[in-house]
């Protein structure tokens, strides 16, 4: 529920830029959220997962490959080269069925996973089973 509001708070003044974090009930997916004065971004990461990356694994990461997606207002999905993922164990969830809107970023938290989509269309879908961007 906090979630919730603070979603609304943060949608009815633009003006503030902001940054917060929450986690799937499951907890197996992390994300944190900035919202500016002109732009906004998510980047989730997915703690344990199955199957190949999203993405080929490029020959520069030295890191972990297919847990941290970027998505901005515009444009497309980046995946990070990142450490291991960490449980953070958020308080503020977001309850299966729910849509929130960032900006220009819509994301909608469902048993079967969570994605996430910006104003061109690009977005990704997480969950432990499978992971993907479009």
């Amino acid at each position: 529920m906090r979630w919730i509001a603070l979603l609304v708070a943060l949608t009815a003044s633009p003006a503030m830029a902001d940054v917060f974090s929450f986690e799937t009930p499951s907890g197996n997916i992390e994300c944190s959220v900035g919202i500016g004065r002109n732009s906004a971004d998510i980047i989730c990461e997915i703690i344990q997962k199955n199957g190949p990356p999203a993405r080929p694994w490029p020959a520069d990461c030295a890191q972990v490959w297919g847990h941290r997606f970027m998505l901005r207002e515009r444009g497309p999905v980046e995946m990070q080269c990142a450490p291991p993922p960490k449980n953070l164990s958020y308080s503020d969830k977001a309850p299966y069925g729910v849509t929130g809107e960032f900006g220009g970023i819509t994301c909608l938290s469902e048993r079967t996973g969570f994605q996430c989509s910006n104003l061109d269309g690009h977005g990704f879908f997480l969950s432990r089973a499978r992971q993907s961007v479009y």
